[in-house]
C-alpha cells in the first residue's frame, strides 16, 4: 500500500511510534474483516465517513482505493452528494473538491 494522500503529520506520527502504528494497522485489518462488506463497498462507506468527519487525508486515501476496488467515479460522486443530508453542504462541497484533486492528480 503506498502512502498516496496520507498527510504527513499521520505518517510522522508512525514513524515516531512505530508499535501505535503497527497496533492501529491490525485494528483497521481486524474492523475490515469482522463483516461482510467487501472492500469496494467498505471503501464507500469509510468516504462517508470522512466525508463527514472533515478529514481530508483520509478522504483522498479512500477515493484512490475505493476506485481500485472497483468503484466508479460515479458512485465516488454520489457518495459525496448523499454527505449533503447528513453532513451538510459545505462537507460535500469539500469532499467533492478533494475528489477533484484525486482525479486530477491521477490523470
Amino acid at each position: 500500500m503506498t502512502n498516496d494522500y496520507l498527510p504527513d503529520v499521520y505518517v510522522q506520527f508512525k514513524e515516531r511510534f512505530p508499535d501505535v502504528g503497527r497496533a492501529l494497522d491490525v485494528l483497521g485489518a481486524s474492523v475490515d474483516g469482522a463483516g461482510p462488506l467487501d472492500e469496494r463497498t467498505r471503501r464507500l462507506v469509510k468516504l462517508g465517513i470522512a466525508a463527514g468527519a472533515g478529514t481530508s487525508g483520509a478522504f483522498r486515501s479512500n477515493v484512490r482505493r475505493a476506485m481500485e476496488a472497483g468503484a466508479t467515479e460515479e458512485e465516488v460522486l454520489h457518495v459525496v452528494a448523499l454527505t449533503i443530508s447528513t453532513a451538510g453542504f459545505p462537507a460535500a462541497v469539500a469532499a467533492f473538491s478533494w475528489v477533484d484533486d484525486v482525479l486530477s492528480s491521477a490523470t
